[in-house]
């Protein structure tokens, strides 16, 4: 079977490896921030809020350091909005929280807002307009849902005829639209807010990340053994024609074991334990 080997994207630079990583992310425009803590918060129990501080590296290599007062989320998301600014989501809301799920920080770090978008976040991940874009995993019914910065709902999955949206399995966010392969049926939807949802079917089950270039598309992961799958096809107006199946790993030829895999357009960034640099497959590459 082929492989095809990551190429290396950005790294954090050394001189936080020391501290926890919470989480990390490549945003609409290529900067790639790291939330970073002393230490992770406790498993259990109620979250005392804590300090944090983000490391943002930029495409053009420049490092920038913003500190984050009062973050409430044990398994957090993490993006960073078009003005600068910063958006912190808390993976799991139970009814019973005291506290808002999302926490908007500015620029210079302070809170602006806080809301809360449903429990269960699979993916979270902010366009170019400065929408967050929501996908939940199964145990949680809401779908995908569009958020503004604000907590205002701005598109819905629901009434979308999205066949089998139990798990928001993949999710691509690029410009201001978004692409998701949801379980239990995998469909490769395509979705413009404003426009009718376009559904195509697929026979690729079990991708975690999808990346679309023009009529081409890339499934990266599965189940079990095909983890680290990287299957090439084709779209037509109805359906996708799977082509060529092979292997993604990191540069040096080695499978990425644990990893983050975060998807915008062409492009598949992928980040294996211990977290500290992105590699990125670029299916227009």
């Amino acid at each position: 079977m082929q492989k095809t080997a990551l190429v290396p994207y950005t790294r954090l630079p050394r001189a936080h490896h020391d501290c926890h990583v919470l989480t990390s992310t490549v945003d609409a425009f290529g900067a790639a921030p790291w939330l970073l803590a002393e230490r992770a918060p406790a498993p259990r129990g109620v979250v005392r809020p804590f300090d944090a501080l983000v490391v943002s590296v930029h495409a053009d290599g420049n490092v920038g350091l913003t500190e984050l007062s009062a973050v409430q989320a044990r398994w957090p998301h993490l993006d960073r909005l078009p003005d600068g600014g910063f958006v912190v989501a808390a993976a799991r809301a139970r009814r019973d929280d005291a506290v808002h799920q999302v926490q908007i920080f500015d620029e210079s770090g302070r809170e602006t807002t806080a809301f809360s978008v449903g429990d269960a976040i699979e993916h979270m991940l902010v366009d170019e307009a400065g929408h967050l874009w929501v996908g939940h995993f199964d145990e949680n019914p809401d779908g995908i849902n569009r958020w503004s910065a604000t907590g205002r709902r701005t598109w819905t999955s629901d009434g979308a005829r999205i066949p089998g949206l139990l798990d928001c399995y993949a999710l691509n966010v690029s410009g201001t639209a978004a692409w998701a392969c949801p379980y239990t049926d995998f469909p490769l939807v395509e979705i413009h807010p404003g426009r009718p949802v376009k559904v195509r079917a697929n026979t690729v089950r079990g991708a975690h990340a999808v990346a679309v270039h023009g009529e081409r598309v890339s499934f990266y992961g599965g189940y079990g053994e095909e983890r680290d799958r990287l299957v090439h096809g084709a779209l037509t107006a109805t359906s996708i024609q799977p082509a060529e199946v092979g292997l993604l790993t990191l540069p040096d030829g080695t499978p990425p074991g644990r990893r983050r895999a975060v998807v915008r357009g062409s492009r598949i960034y992928v980040q294996a334990e211990p977290f500290t640099a992105w590699n990125v497959f670029d299916l227009n590459g």
